[in-house]
């Protein structure tokens, strides 16, 4: 944990030292604004965890790992400004504080400035990492197209739903794992093994998350629970539901996903129970367990030490007990 420690300090000061000395001050106050807001910084972290188990010095990857946070941040501005969100980790968005324009803008100078980061590496290694960041970020922006259709969409499939949450939360995971990886020049196969750790980290925890909207509790979860079955999104429970249901039951699932009552107090206690009644409960959180196994698999393909290896589990342990 002392590292951890020692990581996080290094990525705080790093961010607090990022230059806003150019243009205008209204731009840059929104976004040293969004970034005082802090946050779990997990992928930045994951970023010099990664350099660092492969024998490689973490200030050589910390430009890499403040990329992927001014990514994920630009994510969240814009995400907010979708879902015409008002608050963000306990503070005013950007969106609501002073306005969409004023966070579109924030946005896209904070993905401009995670791209410039990267050119503080010589031209292998940043060719490297340009190619892997343009990928994810592909990929991300898929993913949230994915979960809005899908709100209106009456026939997607389970591939799908993995598809989406693939994209949108576990390719940024990957991402920050694989950084690290090409700063600290690990093989290719162990690029591609800590990528695909990442990935179904990030696809177990994403489950784990859909499972808890439905069945956690609001005090430890830390948002109303239901969320998801009021915006009818078909998360694995959904999925898991349909699978293991009978005709009947089957029938009721999909009358409750195409209410569009969003007030309406019974839907999520007859879709819960539905949930109880065709096991999709136990069967989602028997995939959670089945992604943390790829996961650990993955991690043990590694060629780095034991003791990396077991930082990582603590790590990955730890990231299931919270949120991203």
């Amino acid at each position: 944990m002392g590292l951890i420690i020692e990581y996080n300090e290094m990525i705080k000061k790093g961010l607090n030292e990022i230059s806003f000395n150019d243009g205008s001050d209204s731009l840059y106050d929104t976004v040293k604004y969004f970034l005082d807001i802090g946050g779990k910084r997990v992928r930045p972290l994951l970023t010099l965890m990664s350099c660092s188990s492969f024998e490689c010095e973490p200030k050589f990857a910390l430009n890499a790992a403040l990329s992927v946070e001014l990514f994920h941040n630009f994510t969240l501005i814009h995400d907010d400004i979708m879902d015409s969100a008002t608050t963000r980790r306990g503070k005013e968005t950007i969106n609501k504080k002073w306005g969409n324009n004023s966070a579109i803008l924030s946005g896209d100078v904070m993905l401009i400035m995670a791209y410039e980061l990267l050119e503080n590496y010589d031209n292998n290694t940043y060719t490297h990492l340009n190619k892997l960041l343009n990928k994810s970020a592909k990929e991300v922006c898929e993913g949230q197209q994915m979960d809005m259709d899908f709100e209106s969409k009456s026939n997607v499939s389970f591939d799908q739903y993995i598809k989406m949450v693939s994209c949108k939360t576990a390719v940024l995971l990957g991402c920050a794992l694989k950084m690290g990886a090409i700063v600290a020049n690990a093989s290719i196969e162990d690029q591609e093994n800590i990528y695909q750790f990442g990935i179904n980290l990030g696809l177990a925890f994403q489950l784990r998350d859909d499972y808890l909207d439905a069945f956690g509790e609001e005090n430890i979860v830390g948002k109303k629970i239901g969320g998801d079955i009021i915006k009818n999104k078909k998360t694995v429970l959904y999925h898991m539901a349909i699978i293991n249901s009978n005709e009947a039951q089957k029938k009721d699932i999909t009358e409750l996903y195409n209410l569009k009552d969003l007030y309406n107090k019974n839907k999520i206690a007859k879709t819960t129970l539905l949930f109880k009644e065709t096991k999709a409960d136990i069967s989602s959180l028997e995939l959670v367990d089945q992604y943390n196994k790829k996961a650990i698999d993955s991690l043990n393909n590694l060629n780095i030490n034991q003791n990396f290896k077991n930082e990582f589990i603590a790590f990955a342990n730890n990231l299931m007990k919270r949120d991203l």
